[in-house]
């Protein structure tokens, strides 16, 4: 059996989430206690010691992200809960950190505790919390740049600049058009998730690129592409239909 807190300011939301916690995790967490700020959690974090946290974003007296500073170390996973937040979410997703969104979902309760259980034994998320809190100081108007976490550090790319990127183990090397190469202590998935839905196609386990720097693609079982920077990419057999269709819209 784990133990949770829950931090959040509207007594609703903490009453609806109880709830299902009690229903649908009773064999997997115990709720220690309950704060509605920032000031009321970190105590009451330190005294219960608690696996998990379930944190609202937006309360009176600070943030969420404001409580978390606090810490020098964090060792208890943490699932936000908040209303709908762009810019907060793509940053949380981004640090591989997960969220609920309110209203909240009973199976995304489960399988975010599901999740947060088996990182808590696995996952040193103190880098995670990092890269998020860097993240969010960035100004609003830099959303069309992504941090990325670096082995010294924290850069900030414009996503336009990025050409494609390998995936290396637990790291992924990202390819910029002036042909610097960026080593990222990120997965490629991660890097996937996040650029999606800026013209970037997975088009082989180990390769995801930016249709903007596509020159060319040729004929093969999987075929290949041709990048702007004069680097043949294999395309996977299986993503050959996907990939070519999502190549010839417009």
């Amino acid at each position: 059996m784990h133990s949770c807190l829950i931090i959040d300011d509207e007594n609703r939301s903490i009453e609806t989430l109880s709830k299902i916690i009690l229903t649908y995790c009773e064999n997997q967490l115990e709720i220690l206690g309950i704060a509605n700020n920032i000031e009321e959690a970190y105590p009451l974090i330190l005294s219960k010691k608690p696996d998990i946290v379930f944190l609202d974003i937006e309360m009176p007296f600070g943030s969420g992200f404001d409580l978390l500073e606090r810490f020098d170390s964090i060792n208890f996973q943490v699932i936000f809960t908040t209303g709908f937040d762009q810019y907060a979410i793509t940053a949380i997703k981004f640090s591989a950190l997960d969220y609920l969104l309110k209203p909240i979902n009973i199976q995304e309760v489960k399988d975010a505790v599901e999740k947060a259980i088996k990182n808590i034994a696995t996952n040193n998320i103190t880098n995670n919390f990092k890269i998020l809190l860097e993240s969010l100081k960035m100004p609003k108007n830099t959303s069309n740049k992504i941090p990325l976490p670096v082995l010294n550090g924290l850069e900030l790319v414009q996503i336009d600049q990025i050409v494609y990127c390998e995936a290396d183990e637990d790291y992924t090397h990202v390819f910029l058009k002036d042909g610097t190469k960026k080593v990222v202590t990120k997965s490629i998935k991660d890097f996937e998730e996040h650029l999606t839905s800026y013209g970037f196609f997975r088009i082989h386990h180990s390769f995801l690129v930016n249709k903007t720097y596509i020159k060319k693609y040729t004929k093969g079982e999987g075929g290949t592409v041709m990048t702007e920077l004069d680097v043949e990419i294999p395309v996977s057999r299986r993503r050959k239909v996907e990939f070519l269709q999502w190549l010839n819209e417009i």
